[in-house]
């Protein structure tokens, strides 16, 4: 089996951090969306991947080859970004007739990778959401057989959305619904989408069934990538180091400290993710995710995405308040 992971989008949403890194790099709990996505994988015993990068793809290429250089890896270039169907059809000559697992490279989910690899039909991931609208739908029996599926429906007859998560057995099928879409040019949303080739699969009798995550998480949009983060620290257990004391300063777990930070007079946590050789002084940090090399002084920083290389300065000031007094500084 071969695991396929997108990460060719430019992450728009995530902006101005994904000019300069793709989304699946962005720091998340002391370590990437990618990173994440590919110690699942291989935890799995998956040791094949093709990644389909574009946007930024060399740093891709070179962060998992640097960081896992025992697996097998392809790396697919999309050059005209037109949907996951239009990226997933690129990998065609490296997959041929294996297995396949696609996971999206900003999805993130907790569930048994092993009962899904060993499923002996093919199966997507959904979860129940309160607006279906925004997301691919799955349409299934009592028996959790998918009947229909269809992308960002304007009047969902289902709540569980598609999390990004496939294991497909017919690969042939795929590509042959993947290539039949792209030249009658069926489109969803003004893309080719993975899940309308998934749907002219059903309608060619590929059963699908439907595995039901343990918990989803969004890392598409600044908010919903802070939520990410707090509940993986929480879940992660982190916290700063005991062999590394921070002068003067409170740690508030969890929080993941990189190496070679230097923090003093400061309170950090809780739910704070900082990257390796950042400086903090005189600041309290709690709620945000702050990048690699940065340079953070007389700053207060709640529910913040700070990219790495930064330097934030805060106002510095000296007051002399009588009683009943009530000043807002902003």
């Amino acid at each position: 089996m071969k695991a396929i992971i997108p990460v060719a989008g430019a992450g728009t949403k995530l902006r101005p951090h994904t000019y300069t890194q793709p989304k699946a790099l962005i720091p998340l709990a002391g370590r990437t969306i990618l990173s994440i996505i590919v110690d699942q994988l291989v935890e799995s015993g998956i040791r094949e991947f093709v990644f389909v990068v574009g946007y930024l793809g060399e740093k891709i290429q070179h962060y998992v080859e640097k960081k896992y250089p025992d697996l097998t890896m392809h790396f697919v270039q999309q050059n005209s970004r037109e949907g996951t169907g239009h990226a997933i059809l690129l990998t065609k000559d490296v997959v041929g007739t294996d297995e396949v697992l696609i996971v999206l490279g900003d999805t993130i989910v907790e569930v048994d990778f092993r009962e899904v690899i060993n499923s002996p039909v093919s199966v997507l991931g959904v979860k129940k959401v309160d607006d279906p609208r925004n997301f691919g739908v799955a349409e299934i029996t009592d028996n959790l057989s998918i009947t229909r599926v269809i992308e960002k429906p304007q009047i969902p007859k289902s709540n569980l959305a598609l999390v990004g998560m496939y294991k497909i057995r017919e690969t042939e099928q795929l590509y042959k619904c993947l290539e039949d879409n792209i030249r009658m040019q069926v489109r969803s949303h003004d893309e080719f989408q993975l899940t309308d080739a998934l749907e002219c699969m059903i309608q060619h009798g590929v059963q699908f069934n439907a595995f039901k995550v343990n918990n989803w998480f969004d890392c598409g949009r600044k908010e919903t990538l802070l939520e990410t983060n707090a509940t993986l620290l929480k879940k992660y257990k982190l916290s700063a180091s005991p062999v590394l004391p921070y002068e003067n300063t409170i740690i508030i777990p969890p929080v993941s400290i990189g190496e070679g930070c230097n923090i003093k007079n400061s309170i950090i946590g809780p739910n704070v993710a900082i990257g390796d050789n950042t400086v903090i002084s005189y600041s309290i940090v709690k709620d945000s995710i702050i990048g690699s090399f940065s340079n953070l002084y007389e700053v207060v920083l709640k529910s913040s995405l700070i990219g790495s290389d930064a330097n934030i300065r805060g106002l510095s000031q000296s007051l002399n308040i009588g009683d009943n007094t009530e000043i807002d500084l902003g």
